[in-house]
């Protein structure tokens, strides 16, 4: 607040009890100054340069004279914004939760483990072998991150009501030969109206960054109303926010899938932290469901 403004509310009593000098300095200054309004030129522009030496005083906390030479302003930028925890990094996401609710808690379904192999390839291979590899590189770098990640059946018990900032599926496609263009993922989220808006960023989000990592197409028009109407989705607690993903195809991508079993968890992992700490994304089209 500017002298002129406290000035105004000044009354007999208080101004006897401050010191004489102060006193006399306001009296100088009423006779000397006319009043201005509260929004005066002089206030804004003193915020504004206030505003300004606060984003100046951490950019040259952060260029340093070495940075200069060994990396540009904006890596050391990105360096220092990513020092936060995980609960932190949660909390646009977890924004709407209420007190208490698990937001650095993350669930991990592996695809048919408990219940079937799921696809069988000519081989041998199962898909359950793949979503095993690849969930469990997931939990470990997630974990690695300072989350805590459970691993559930397909069919767990503990699904009923369970509470997370996020719930992953992860499956994988069929072993047949289709066609050429029969490669690729798919990743459909919950269908909720309490999770729409959660749902929508996490699809774009998972889409994004597991597309540019792995280097898979997103066969969005190909994801099917048994993902979107996926088991679990009905089971959880209404304010967990769930996806599932089919890594690929174990036909046309096994090698990937199976040879570079890390790389795909490094792409799940990528877009579980976009959605979670509210990242932006490149424009990706909105998947759209098949019977």
């Amino acid at each position: 607040m500017s002298k002129s403004m406290s000035m105004r509310e000044e009354t007999p009593d208080n101004k006897e009890k401050r010191p004489v000098m102060e006193t006399v300095t306001e009296e100088k200054v009423k006779k000397e100054r006319k009043p201005m309004p509260p929004q005066s030129l002089t206030w804004q522009t003193l915020r504004v340069i206030l505003a300004g030496a606060a984003i100046l005083a951490t950019l040259f906390t952060i260029w340093t004279p070495a940075s200069l030479f060994s990396s540009s302003l904006q890596e050391r930028l990105a360096e220092a914004l990513a020092q936060s925890s995980a609960a932190d990094q949660t909390q646009m996401a977890a924004g709407l939760l209420p007190e208490g609710f698990p937001v650095d808690k993350i669930g991990i379904v592996v695809g048919h483990r408990g219940n079937d192999s799921g696809a069988v390839c000519a081989s041998g291979l199962t898909e359950l072998e793949v979503n095993s590899t690849i969930a469990s590189f997931v939990q470990k770098k997630l974990t690695d991150l300072g989350y805590e990640v459970e691993l559930l059946d397909e069919f767990d018990p503990r699904l009923v009501g369970y509470q997370a900032v996020l719930l992953l599926s992860i499956h994988g496609d069929s072993c047949e030969y289709y066609s050429d263009s029969a490669t690729g993922f798919k990743i459909a989220a919950a269908l909720s109206e309490t999770k729409a808006d959660n749902a929508t960023r996490l699809v774009a989000c998972m889409a994004d960054r597991y597309q540019i990592i792995t280097g898979l197409q997103y066969n969005y028009h190909t994801v099917t109303v048994d993902m979107t109407s996926y088991h679990a989705f009905t089971e959880i607690d209404p304010l967990t926010t769930a996806a599932i993903i089919e890594t690929g195809f174990l036909n046309l991508d096994q090698e990937i899938l199976t040879k570079k079993p890390e790389l795909i968890a490094d792409g799940i992992v990528a877009g579980i932290q976009c959605y979670l700490n509210n990242e932006g994304v490149s424009s990706t089209p909105t998947p759209t469901s098949e019977p």
